[in-house]
């Protein structure tokens, strides 16, 4: 079935937001953008937030952004709907001493972030984006635009290279940004230029090598999306999307985003899901509702979790990897994540409730589940479950070349997860 109008916008949408998130803190400042563009009011943690019921809010830490929409006759029991999801992607992020090179060649040092594929990452316009703080104290944002690639070495000088290429992750991933001598150039220079502030006011940084290729709608029908960072962009702008268009009726529960850094490292950090920024969000917003401990328990004993992050569709030329019943396919629906072992937190009460916002938002879905052979990787669900004690469901989208530099995802799916997203909102 061809893309429909709505979805085919959803996909042109989702590939601005990716474009303007090459890094975890710029998709964290550029959620609190959207939000305050539909009226959500930036709160900073060092100050009193509003102590009453209504509202739309969102705070930033570091490249973590948590938002939501407070119902007008909310009380110290609402429970809260929060959809979970990821700022940071798979990569390379910037060393110490940075710039290096030899024979005649500016390189860039870099060190792996995360599980990337690396071969994707070769012959690529590449970008360096991040954070800097600076003398004065201030902390910006820098994006240098394409600056960087990493060459492969001609099938010429490796004739054996389509048997199998193995890149060393020290020697044979630095990328190029230049020519010359590099004990007279640097390349925190063009950071800073791009940031229009002076390279020797840098004191720190935290910076990654981004892909500049902008996402693109593309084959039969328009079925099929590729982008950087679908992992897990995809889902961080789902939920901007749909708590954007969420107007909480009477009764409705708190609905909260909660869009965490750090996921692909294992999440513990004071911006990960591991980390305390959930909990301090809701233990703040519960004292704005006169809410104490035991009330606020009450209300997590109501909550819901929404975990949303990738997972594998079944590959046409790898099937044997998959389980050999449950095979997701793009274009299928969003996908319902179960594992025994509770790498995902989905039980059988969660699945009924998927079904029934996936009905809500009249969304088709479909089950994941990991060949035995194959274990699968881990979500913030299982984390948010263990940290606040909420019911927590592991859902996503199918997507193919997971963690490459550019991943495959169904434009129809990339809409339905938004609408499922909306559904889950109300409650």
């Amino acid at each position: 079935m061809p893309a429909t109008p709505v979805a085919l916008a959803h996909a042109e949408d989702l590939a601005d937001f990716v474009a303007a998130s090459p890094s975890s803190y710029h998709a964290a400042a550029e959620v609190a953008r959207r939000l305050e563009e539909v009226g959500f009011t930036r709160l900073r943690e060092e100050e009193a937030w509003p102590a009453q019921a209504g509202g739309r809010y969102v705070v930033v830490r570091d490249g973590a952004t948590i938002a939501w929409t407070v119902p007008a006759d909310a009380a110290a029991t609402t429970p809260v709907q929060v959809f979970g999801a990821h700022t940071d992607s798979p990569g390379f992020k910037l060393k110490p001493q940075p710039t290096t090179g030899s024979r005649g060649w500016l390189q860039a040092a870099v060190e792996v972030y995360g599980g990337p594929l690396l071969n994707s990452w070769l012959d690529r316009e590449l970008r360096l984006a991040g954070r800097l703080a600076l003398a004065d104290g201030r902390v910006v944002l820098a994006d240098t635009g394409p600056l960087l690639r990493l060459p492969q070495l001609a099938i010429h000088l490796d004739r054996g290279a389509n048997n199998g290429l193995a890149l060393d992750k020290q020697t044979e991933t630095q990328p190029v940004w230049g020519l010359g001598d590099p004990t007279e150039a640097d390349i925190l220079a063009e950071l800073a230029a791009s940031a229009d502030v002076a390279a020797p006011d840098i004191r720190g940084y935290d910076v990654v090598v981004a892909d500049t290729a902008r996402g693109a709608v593309f084959g039969k029908d328009d079925a099929f999306f590729a982008s950087g960072r679908l992992d897990d962009l995809a889902s961080v702008h789902a939920g901007v999307v749909a708590l954007s268009a969420h107007e909480p009726k009477p009764g409705a529960p708190i609905a909260v985003l909660a869009a965490f850094d750090h996921e692909e490292l294992g999440s513990e950090s004071r911006s990960g899901a591991a980390g305390p920024f959930l909990e301090d969000v809701l233990e703040r917003l519960y004292a704005g509702l006169g809410a104490d401990a035991s009330e606020r328990r009450q209300a997590y004993a109501s909550s819901w979790c929404l975990s949303s992050d990738v997972g594998h569709s079944v590959h046409p030329n790898y099937a044997a990897k998959h389980d050999p019943v449950v095979q997701p396919v793009l274009g299928s629906g969003p996908i319902l994540k179960i594992n025994a072992n509770q790498r995902y937190a989905t039980d059988a009460i969660g699945t009924a409730s998927w079904l029934a916002w996936c009905e809500r938002a009249g969304v088709q879905t479909q089950e994941f589940v990991s060949n035995n052979s194959v274990p699968c990787g881990s979500t913030i669900g299982p984390i948010t479950a263990t940290r606040l004690g909420i019911r927590t469901v592991d859902v996503g989208i199918p997507i193919l070349s997971m963690h490459s530099a550019r991943e495959l995802a169904g434009v129809s799916d990339l809409h339905d997860l938004a609408r499922t997203a909306q559904s889950f909102f109300a409650g």
